[in-house]
C-alpha cells in the first residue's frame, strides 16, 4: 500500500531546497506526494510563488492562507495561530501518513505543532543548525523535539540533534539540499541571465540579500542603513538586490531598498528571482553580500565568495569562501575589498562546501520509503550520559 507523504512549504527559498525531494517522492512507486502551500507563496507582495510550484509539475493539494497585513511580532504570532487552524483542518482532510517540513520559519512551526497534536509522524530537514542572530534558532530546535525523523546536513548538526535527546537511529546525515539543486540544474549563462533580469551586469557585480534580525528587530533598520551606505560607494558595481523575507520588520527594509534603487541606476531589486535565476545569479556575479543562509549553504559549491554581515548566521558551519564582517559600512566595504583581492581568489579555488557534494534528496526519499512509521511514533528522550543512581 502506498504511503502518503505530505510536504509543507511556506517560502521561495525553502521550496528551492525541497523541490528535488518532492520530485523523488512523486516518482517513487511506494510513495504518494501531497503538497500543502502556505505563507509567502500565496502573497502577491512576495510574487505568488505557488505558481512556480505548479509550473514545475506539482499539484497543490491545499493552500493555507495565514499571512496578515502586518509584519510586527503581534502580526507574526496571529499568523501562526491562523496557520495552526488551517493545518488542523487540512491534515484532517488529507490524512497523511507522514509530513515533511524543512528548516525554521514560523509557518513551519505552525504546521509541525498541528501535526504533533494530530499524531502524525514528522520528518524534519536541516535540523541541528545554529543561527544565533535569529528567532529561527529556537523555532528550529522546537521543531526537532516535535519530529520523529531527522535529516541533517552535516555531522556536527547530527551530534546536536542527538544532544537534544533524539535517538541516534532517527538522525540521518544526508548533506545539504541546496547542493543537490546546483548539481541538477542547468544554470543560465550571462546573456540568458541578463535577459531574465532585464538588467545588465557590469564589469563588477554583486548579489545582495539582507533579511530582518528577528532576535533584535530594532537593529535591522540600522544595519540595512549601513549596508546601503556601503553599496552607495560601489558606483562601479552592478547590484542585484533581492527583497527580505516576510519576517517582522521586513516591510521597512523593503521600503529602504526601493528608495535606494530609485536613485541608483546600477541597482535593481526583485521580490522573487526563482531558484534557477537566483542560483544563476550567484554563479555569474563576483560574490554575494548580506545575511542570507544561501551565502553559506549554496555559494561555496559555485566557488563564490560571501560577505556575511552581522550575527544572523552565527553558529552555522562556514566554508573558507565566507568573509564575516560587522554590520557597519566601513567593515562591509573592507570585506568587499577582500572579496576582490587576489589572495581571496586563490582561496576560492580550493573551497570545499561543508554541506557535502549532493545526493541528499535521494537519501531522504529512500528513507521515507522504508521508515517504520509505527516504530517512529514510539519516541523517548535519550540522555547523553546516564544520571548518577543514588549519588
Amino acid at each position: 500500500m502506498s504511503r502518503k507523504v505530505c510536504v509543507v512549504t511556506g517560502s521561495r527559498a525553502e521550496y528551492g531546497l525541497l523541490r528535488r525531494v518532492m520530485q523523488g517522492i512523486q516518482e517513487s512507486e511506494y510513495l504518494v506526494l501531497q503538497v500543502v502551500v502556505t505563507g509567502m507563496h500565496l502573497s502577491p507582495e512576495f510574487g505568488q510563488t505557488y505558481r512556480e510550484i505548479e509550473a514545475d509539475g506539482f499539484a497543490i493539494d491545499r493552500k493555507i492562507e495565514m499571512l496578515i497585513s502586518s509584519d510586527t511580532p503581534v502580526g507574526t504570532t496571529k499568523a501562526m495561530g491562523l496557520g495552526m487552524i488551517g493545518f488542523a483542518d487540512v491534515f484532517e482532510q488529507l490524512q497523511p501518513d507522514i509530513i515533511v517540513v524543512l528548516g525554521d520559519r514560523f509557518e513551519i512551526l505552525a504546521a509541525a505543532t498541528a501535526a504533533m497534536v494530530a499524531g502524525i509522524p514528522i520528518a524534519h530537514l536541516h535540523g541541528g543548525e545554529r543561527t544565533e542572530g535569529a528567532m529561527d534558532d529556537s523555532i528550529r530546535h522546537a521543531i526537532t523535539k516535535m519530529s520523529h525523523l531527522h535529516f541533517v546536513a552535516a555531522q556536527e548538526y547530527r551530534y546536536r540533534v542527538i544532544q537534544l535527546g533524539e535517538e541516534d537511529r532517527r538522525v540521518h546525515l544526508v548533506g545539504g539540499l541546496g547542493v543537490d539543486a546546483i548539481r541538477h540544474l542547468t544554470l543560465l549563462n550571462r546573456g540568458e541571465l541578463e535577459r531574465a533580469l532585464d538588467f545588465n551586469l557590469g564589469p563588477k557585480s554583486l548579489l545582495v540579500t539582507f533579511h530582518p534580525l528577528t532576535v533584535d528587530q530594532d537593529a535591522s533598520e540600522g544595519q540595512m542603513d549601513q549596508l546601503l551606505n556601503a553599496l552607495d560607494q560601489l558606483s562601479d558595481t552592478s547590484l542585484v538586490i533581492t527583497m527580505p523575507n516576510a519576517d517582522a520588520g521586513g516591510r521597512c527594509l523593503s521600503k529602504m531598498i526601493e528608495a535606494f534603487v530609485f536613485t541608483h541606476p546600477n541597482a535593481r531589486a526583485y521580490s522573487n528571482l526563482g531558484q534557477l535565476c537566483y542560483l544563476s545569479c550567484v554563479a555569474q556575479v563576483d560574490g554575494v553580500v548580506g545575511n542570507s543562509s544561501s551565502g553559506l549553504l549554496e555559494a561555496p559549491s559555485l566557488k563564490k565568495g560571501t560577505v556575511n554581515i552581522g550575527n544572523r548566521q552565527q553558529g552555522r558551519l562556514k566554508a573558507s569562501s565566507v568573509i564575516d564582517c560587522q554590520p557597519t559600512s566601513v567593515s562591509i566595504l573592507q570585506a568587499v575589498e577582500r572579496l576582490y583581492s587576489d589572495e581571496f581568489r586563490q582561496i576560492l579555488e580550493s573551497t570545499q562546501n561543508p554541506y557535502g557534494e549532493g545526493m541528499a534528496s535521494e537519501r531522504v526519499v529512500r528513507c521515507l520509503e522504508h521508515a517504520d512509521l509505527v516504530d517512529l511514533m514510539n519516541k523517548r528522550f535519550c540522555d547523553l550520559v546516564e544520571p548518577n543512581q543514588g549519588g
